[in-house]
């Protein structure tokens, strides 16, 4: 039997809809040609590095370029400079990238974009795309999720007429750079990219690999002449003796390179210094043994190096510039802040660590300044050993060098060093990532490649802090599965350091089971939390303060499973071993005591929540002021509190309350003011005042996609919230395209089987059964059904919903009899797992009744039609 359109909007008031948590995922997005961006062409996106002095052309290597581009395809040509280190790879590509970019532009020359991309770590070319995409103004590069404006960005290339280049300098994991590889077909667009590696992906689908070798005997020569004779000391070149010297070097462009600066500084010609770079006596075997040979080049490399080192020292008048080339060998070679290394934890280090006093002085020196500083790494650019554009520029040393100077590094000093290098990072980290993404993205990588250089020093005698400050940071800006590979090596890592059952690596397991619920990997987390905790009481006993913080997230993750009672059986144990161990108000009793009124909303206990988040709120404001964060939030608590309970007036006071209080204290901006502009359109809701909701929801959605960017999990909630909004408003075909919008993003974003993503399916079922297109909702909700039983379980939350959800769906396609059956297991469920007072169990209750009624009307139509007749 047809239901109206007024009744089937009534019937369906009992259906729920999903809000997203989490977002994952990563996939390349394509989408058809576009009109192009204005932006202030050209754009040049990345610090291309300078040319070093007397740079040469690399004739043969440009010829192979050369041959690659005009080969023409179906794909974005790409060019693979491979090579060992110090041979002149990121020189050479720096060179056709000036000499494209300097191109007077014309409709057949020169570039329009350039796009510079540091590629050792997969999210540091995420970042440089994210910029990029910031710069053109493309949809979906808000700033905030550097994720979605990088796959925006890679979306524009394939369909933009513009000429552009993009460098990936330095791939060291091409498996992990793929993804984010440029592709499609384009005859203006060309990827020129360096490495040591040469694995097979690194070739074929139009990429070439080019193999870049050591100097000729020619280039070497050539080298020393120009560098020489443009430094203003022609005399120095000695042409009987240039040949000898660039083959002691090995012909390598980085030997060649230390040589002729320390010539330059030190007034020596090529006979001078080929006499102190094979003087014996410099105690070689002891500074950098043979066995040390890092790439393979014999002692040229090492030789040289310690030439140009004896000379930096004896130049140095502040005796920091060793110690400083040191620091800087154990990070990102391609480019970390100068801002590190005068820190204070730094300047700290080197006052009692600098060399040329005796140890009983050292704590006597006085403070090292930033001036001192500054001059010290002056001293190491003249000598080559580092390279910076500017003072305030990041700062470059060759890989080579940084690993030659590593080796001399005195393993007992790694410890320190690693832990005074690892604090300045953390007084650089910014406190809201996505507020300087290109510092965040730059530090993530510096804090991996100081861990790998150092360890296991940032692990004992405790993992220090900027170790998980990575995962954090990787979180906040939506790279999930990031954070989760990440968190996996850091608990191998624990595992190898301390052992699988010390306290750090049981925390590190906890902080695993969070990124996997942060990625939406629900069932991971709730496994691998039941195991910390099962170990935490037998290793540490039931009252230690980690089994506590254990039995309290296994709370969390039995309430994300949808497991009520457990998560609520374990909140209120929690509560009480907290009261009685650390005392009523200590801070995580508190958050326990928020937990567990949360835990009370979900089971349907109103009034107990109510209770104990009123009793929170009295204790924040007591013991915290009624100013503070934590106060403003659980205010925010009990106004839910009060809607649940149906006290819709004081609930909406409390949110416009909280509201002005994050505006006033925290800024218009904030994420906290954000959630809390947020939670005020849910109580206008309430309160029967659409309008005021939608306007609020409009403005929330706006600052989410300008803060967070657009794929932010909070934007997807913000929009889903605002469809949700729009089918209020009866406003249907404009809540029907964004709840299509937010299913794509899910599905692009998390994948099709994310819980969210089937949270989005089902609203958009919704959205159709309320279009009329009542076939397609039906077809959409038993899909929802299907996936939520495979992947959740037959008893979840979400798989009532959409069991509830199809019953209504076969009620509006008349189908009653299959409606009742599925509304009548609804409700036995809801009793079975939730209670008969519940609030779901109710609604339940009043869908089978109103089930029974349309059933019964349609089972005996003909009473129906002679009662009228009689009339």
């Amino acid at each position: 039997m047809k239901q109206d359109r007024a009744q089937r909007r009534t019937r369906q008031s009992a259906r729920t809809q999903g809000n997203i948590t989490q977002i994952t995922g990563d996939v390349n997005v394509q989408v058809p040609p576009v009109r192009e961006p204005e932006a202030e062409w050209p754009i040049w996106v990345g610090t291309v590095p300078r040319l070093a002095a007397a740079f040469q052309p690399r004739a043969q290597a440009r010829e192979a370029v050369t041959q690659a581009r005009s080969a023409g395809g179906s794909v974005v040509l790409s060019q693979v400079l491979a090579g060992d280190g110090g041979v002149g790879k990121s020189q050479l590509a720096a060179a056709l990238a000036r000499e494209l970019r300097d191109q007077e532009r014309s409709q057949y020359s020169g570039l329009d974009l350039l796009v510079w991309a540091n590629a050792t770590e997969p999210d540091q070319i995420i970042t440089a795309y994210a910029d990029a995409a910031d710069r053109l103004g493309l949809p979906g590069a808000a700033p905030g999720d550097v994720a979605a404006a990088a796959k925006a960005f890679l979306a524009w290339l394939p369909a933009t007429e513009r000429r552009w280049l993009i460098v990936l300098d330095d791939i060291t994991d091409p498996e992990a750079v793929d993804p984010w590889w440029p592709d499609g077909s384009h005859r203006n667009g060309w990827v020129l990219a360096t490495t040591r590696r040469s694995d097979a992906l690194l070739s074929g689908q139009g990429r070439k690999l080019i193999r870049l070798d050591l100097y000729t005997i020619e280039e070497a020569r050539a080298y020393l002449h120009h560098r020489l004779t443009d430094a203003g000391h022609p005399h120095l070149y000695d042409a009987d003796q240039a040949d000898r010297l660039a083959e002691e070097l090995g012909r390598l462009p980085l030997a060649l390179g230390h040589a002729a600066a320390y010539m330059i500084n030190k007034r020596c010609g090529i006979a001078d210094y080929l006499e102190r770079f094979c003087d014996t006596s410099n105690k070689l075997s002891e500074l950098m043994p043979s066995n040390a040979d890092t790439e393979g080049y014999g002692r040229p490399v090492t030789t040289a190096l310690l030439v140009s080192l004896n000379a930096l020292q004896a130049a140095d008048t502040t005796r920091l510039a060793r110690p400083l080339l040191e620091f800087i060998a154990l990070m990102d070679p391609l480019g970390h802040p100068s801002a590190l290394w005068t820190a204070p934890p730094v300047r700290a280090h080197l006052r009692t660590s600098r060399p040329g006093r005796r140890r009983w002085l050292r704590s006597h020196q006085p403070a090292v300044t930033e001036q001192d500083i500054h001059a010290a790494l002056e001293c190491l650019r003249t000598y080559a050993l580092i390279a910076q554009d500017t003072a305030k520029a990041p700062i470059r040393i060759h890989a080579l060098t940084a690993r030659a100077i590593r080796e001399t590094i005195p393993p007992q000093a790694l410890p320190a060093m690693a832990r005074t290098a690892a604090d300045a990072i953390l007084s650089l980290w910014p406190g809201l990532d996505h507020n300087d993404r290109d510092l965040s993205a730059t530090l993530r990588a510096t804090t991996m490649l100081l861990d790998q250089h150092t360890f296991p020093s940032l692990w004992k005698p405790a993992p220090h802090a900027c170790v998980y400050r990575v995962s954090s940071s990787l979180t906040s800006v939506g790279l999930y599965e990031q954070a989760v590979d990440y968190d996996q090596r850091v608990l191998q890592q624990n595992y190898e350091t301390l052992g699988p059952d010390h306290i750090d690596t049981l925390a590190a397991r906890g902080k695993l089971a969070n990124s996997y619920s942060d990625a939406g990997r629900t069932q991971e987390a709730l496994e691998l939390d039941e195991q910390v905790l099962a170990d935490c009481e037998r290793l540490l006993g039931s009252d230690h303060p980690r089994a506590l913080a254990a039995r309290g997230n296994l709370a969390n993750s039995y309430r994300g499973a949808g497991r009520t009672q457990e998560a609520l059986d374990l909140q209120e144990r929690v509560l009480a071993d907290m009261e009685r161990l650390l005392g009523p108000d200590h801070p995580d009793t508190l958050i326990t005591r928020s937990n567990l009124a949360n835990s009370y909303r979900d089971a349907g206990r109103t009034q107990e929540a109510l209770d104990l988040h009123e009793r929170v709120l009295a204790d924040r404001e007591r013991l915290l002021g009624p100013d503070h964060p934590n106060t403003l939030t659980a205010r925010g608590n009990l106004a839910n509190s009060y809607s649940d309970a149906g006290r819709t007036q004081d609930a909406l006071d409390l949110q416009e309350r909280v509201l002005a209080d994050m505006e006033r204290l925290l800024g218009p901006d904030h994420p906290n003011t954000l959630t809390a502009r947020g939670s005020l359109a849910i109580s206008f809701r309430g309160a029967g005042r659409t309008q005021e909701a939608l306007d609020l929801r409009e403005r929330v959605l706006a600052d989410c996609e300008r803060l967070l960017g657009p794929d932010h999990p909070s934007t997807l909630s913000a929009r889903n919230n605002l469809a949700i909004t729009y089918r209020d408003a009866g406003r249907t075909q404009e809540a029907l395209d964004l709840h299509r919008q937010v299913l794509a993003d899910r599905e692009r974003l998390l994948g099709p089987d994310h819980p969210d993503t089937l949270a989005a399916r089902g609203n958009l079922a919704i959205i159709y059964s309320d279009a009329g297109r009542t076939q397609e909702a039906l077809e959409l909700d038993e899909q929802v059904l299907a996936d939520m039983e495979r992947l959740l379980g037959p008893d979840h939350p979400r798989t009532l919903t959409a069991r509830g959800n199809l019953a209504i769906s076969y009620g509006d396609a008349g189908r009653t009899q299959e409606a009742l059956d599925l509304h009548e297991r609804v409700l036995t469920d809801c009793e079975r797992l939730l209670g008969s007072d519940h609030p779901r169990t109710l609604t339940a209750r009043k869908n089978v009744a109103r089930a029974r009624e349309v059933d019964d009307a349609v089972q005996q139509p003909g009473e129906e039609e002679a009662s009228a007749a009689n009339e």
